[in-house]
């Protein structure tokens, strides 16, 4: 009788279908702090590429970090007009591939972001000491949250790529 349990518990664990992780732009929402994250990459026509592409990096700045932005910053970018600029923007903040803050070295490095055209590059550094890492001038204030495809690193600061 006990094989007969093991067995049958065996072949409900092989046969159940896994529950489905939340995409990249589903654990932001449920994490509440990337609303304006969410609307810009919803402005910008990025939401679908963040929610179905694979392997990505996502650098997110907090609601904070946007009201951090002048004045005004925030509206312009989301006017349609400038969708080609916040579509400039929300790109640098995402890696062709996943990178686990335990994949830096102790010093820094330079990575192409997703849209970089050869000339986008991240300057990405890691304290040896401390572990901290800052990303082009923004501290990384949450590390390694899995997403089903990719990993988000929390930042404090809205990067914005230089001309």
């Amino acid at each position: 009788m006990r094989k007969l349990l093991i067995g049958a518990a065996l072949s409900a664990a092989l046969f159940a279908v896994p529950a489905k992780a939340a995409n990249i732009v589903e654990v932001a929402q449920d994490a509440g702090t990337f609303g304006t994250l969410l609307a810009a990459a919803e402005a910008a026509g990025l939401a679908g590429a963040l929610a179905e592409g694979e392997n990505l990096t996502v650098f997110a700045p907090t609601d904070d970090a946007f009201a951090a932005l002048p004045a005004g910053t925030v509206e312009s970018l989301l006017e349609p007009e400038n969708k080609d600029q916040l579509a400039a923007i929300l790109s640098y903040h995402v890696l062709p591939r996943e990178l686990a803050s335990n994949q830096l070295p102790g010093r820094q490095i330079h990575i192409r972001t997703i849209k970089s055209g050869g000339d986008r590059l991240l300057a990405i550094e890691k304290d040896a000491h401390t572990g901290a890492v800052v990303v082009d001038g923004a501290n990384v204030v949450a590390a390694d949250i899995r997403a089903d495809n990719g990993i988000i690193h929390v930042i404090d600061k809205v990067m914005l790529p230089s001309n």
